[in-house]
Formats: C-alpha cells, sequence, structure tokens
C-alpha cells in the first residue's frame, strides 16, 4: 500500500507491503543517494514473506517532491515510523541510507531492533568525500554534463558494471537530480561516527570489494567501532549489493532480524 507521509515541511513517497500480522519485527528499507527506494525491488521478495517491509523515497528521490525548506533525514526517518505506529524496526540500509540508520541507532536507539548495513555512511566520518570527486562533480554540474555524472559515478560505485546502458545506470540516472534539489535543504544531522560504540543493537556491516577505496576504508572502521558488529565482504560487488547480489543482501538482513528476536 502506498502512501503519502507527512513530514516536516513537506511530504515523502512510502510504501508498507509484507505480511502485516507476522510474528517478526517490522522491517524499514533505506535507499543510498545513487538511487530511491525501487532499488530494493529484487530484495524484498526475500524477505517480506513473514514481515511488515516499510519503505520510503527520501526528499526530492524518486516519487517524493523536492524539498522546499531545510529537513533532517534523521526526523524525516522518525516520521515515517510514527506515521506507521512502528515502535521498534529492524533497519537495512546502504549508503545514504546507512548514515540516517546509524543516526536513529544512536539517537533512538529503543527504536533500532537490528542494523543490516551496506556501504553505509555516518555523519561525523572523514575520509568518505574526495576533494577531487566534489571538485568534479561540481564541474560537470556546471557544464550540464547529466551523461558525465553517470560515467563519473559509474566509475566511482558501479565498477561490477559500468554500462551507461545498465541498471545501476538506470538507477544513478534517475537519482543524480536530488543531489541538486536538496543541497543546501538536507541539514546534516549530529556526528555519530565517534559515538558508534553506543550501538547495542545486533548489527551487519556489508562491503563490496570492488567499492569506492574510500567508502571501504572507513566502513572497515566504522565495523569496528560498532560492538559485535560482523564485517561481510562481498567479492566482486560494487556500491550497489541490492542490484548485484539480492539474493546474499536478503540473507543478510534476515539474518540480523533472527538476531534482533520477535
Amino acid at each position: 500500500m502506498e502512501s503519502m507521509v507527512p513530514v516536516d515541511g513537506g511530504e515523502v513517497w512510502a510504501w508498507d507491503e509484507g505480511d502485516r500480522d507476522g510474528t517478526g519485527l517490522p522491517l524499514v528499507l533505506l535507499h543510498p543517494g545513487i538511487g530511491d527506494s525501487g532499488i530494493w525491488d529484487a530484495v524484498v521478495p526475500g524477505v517480506s514473506g513473514r514481515r511488515r517491509v516499510v519503505r520510503y523515497d527520501a526528499r526530492g528521490f524518486g516519487r517524493s517532491p523536492e524539498p522546499t525548506t531545510r529537513y533532517s533525514q534523521l526526523r524525516d526517518a522518525l516520521t515515517v515510523l510514527d506515521h506507521f505506529g512502528i515502535d521498534r524496526a529492524v533497519v537495512a540500509a546502504s549508503s545514504l541510507g546507512g548514515s540516517t540508520a546509524f543516526s536513529l541507532a544512536v539517537a533512538a536507539p529503543e527504536r533500532v531492533a537490528g542494523l543490516a548495513l551496506f556501504g553505509p555512511g555516518a555523519t561525523g566520518a572523514t575520509g568518505l568525500k574526495s576533494p577531487e570527486v566534489t571538485a568534479e562533480i561540481e564541474r560537470l554540474a556546471k557544464a550540464g554534463d547529466m551523461e558525465g555524472l553517470v560515467a563519473m559515478g559509474l566509475r566511482l560505485w558501479g565498477a561490477t558494471d559500468p554500462a551507461p546502458d545498465g541498471e545501476a545506470a538506470r538507477h544513478l540516472r534517475a537519482a543524480i537530480p536530488a543531489w541538486f534539489t536538496t543541497y543546501g535543504k538536507d541539514v546534516t544531522d549530529p556526528p555519530v561516527f565517534d559515538r558508534l560504540g553506543e550501538i547495542a543493537a545486533p548489527c551487519v556491516l556489508a562491503i563490496g570489494d570492488r567499492d569506492q577505496r574510500e567508502v571501504i576504508d572507513c566502513n572497515e572502521e566504522m565495523a569496528a567501532r560498532v560492538p559485535g558488529c560482523r564485517l561481510v565482504r562481498l567479492a566482486g560487488c560494487d556500491h550497489f549489493p541490492m542490484l548485484r547480489e539480492p539474493e546474499t543482501v536478503a540473507r543478510l538482513i534476515l539474518e540480523v532480524c533472527e538476531q534482533a528476536g520477535p
């Protein structure tokens, strides 16, 4: 069932599916900045059989309107949980969504029963952003070179299949406009990188060995900081594990769900 969820100064598109009468904890899926919630399409069938699954498009992505005011990813996530009456959930997230998941686990630990993370970000982390990459994005954006931005994104994050007409390219091409419509409005939430040791929920963090080097290095440090975190290395995978290995992603999510309990 789809719905538009009111958030502070705007709204986001959300989808509530799966078995709402199941015995397991609800599962919330947070998408990366290189795609919208549709990036989970191949994963959902493997996780929705016995549990409720909620996913939504962050502001400006997918079917959510672009923001007209400053907003917080953390506050939006909490608002979505409240809207669907979810007091506690397992959170699966990638990249940008992973940053929100970490923020949730630190700011509202009672709401997060488990974390399944794939190439996550984290507020306060250093080394994730390359100055050269930022400069290249600015140059290509000023030139209005969408295909140049897609090629750059595939080179950095889509090394497993950098075809310009492939699935990763399709998701990138649809997501890139949100990089600019949300710029200056997406307020960075409080830093949590130095607080990852406070997380008590079961956690798995998966890294593709063909991901951007800065992401791999920082994710290894994140996994070392979260108590009991299981680090998984995905051989031959890049920053799009939901597209490359949906069955593996679903299995890792369900393992965390089992650890989190009923």
